[in-house]
């Protein structure tokens, strides 16, 4: 479990914080989705999700190509548990974004290998699914 882990936090936040790969989709330039397995963080306060990655990765250059606005999905899951997170995505490169993400990954799972090209996709998340929904869903 995390460090962010406590064995008072609602069920639905305590999914999003024990290490799990999670699912993220993105379209590609022809419509069609684009599925990953990659890690995320969830923001409850901010209702952002955040996913570190290669600045030449296929779905940072699949969001970068989309329109404005264009709706991902991350989700994740374990036995009858799940959870899908939906939300506008932008790919920021700033360095105290994806230093702020690094650390977010770091609680959730572990320190992140350098990379010098990371960014992070943070998703605006407006509609959370699921037998396991972080809390306020």
């Amino acid at each position: 479990m995390s460090a962010q882990h406590t064995d008072d936090a609602p069920p639905g936040l305590d999914f999003w914080q024990e290490r799990r790969t999670c699912f993220l989709a993105t379209p590609r330039p022809d419509g069609t989705p684009h599925l990953v397995p990659v890690g995320v963080t969830y923001d409850p306060e901010t209702r952002i999700a955040r996913v570190i990655t290669s600045a030449t990765s296929k779905k940072a250059r699949n969001l970068r190509a989309a329109a404005p606005g264009t709706v991902v999905a991350v989700s994740q899951a374990e036995g009858r548990r799940w959870c899908t997170l939906e939300g506008t995505a932008v790919v920021k490169d700033d360095p105290e974004s994806v230093a702020d993400a690094e650390q977010r990954y770091a609680q959730r799972y572990k320190p992140p290998r350098p990379n010098p090209e990371r960014v992070v996709i943070e998703i605006a998340v407006t509609r959370a699914m699921g037998t396991a929904k972080p809390p306020g869903w």
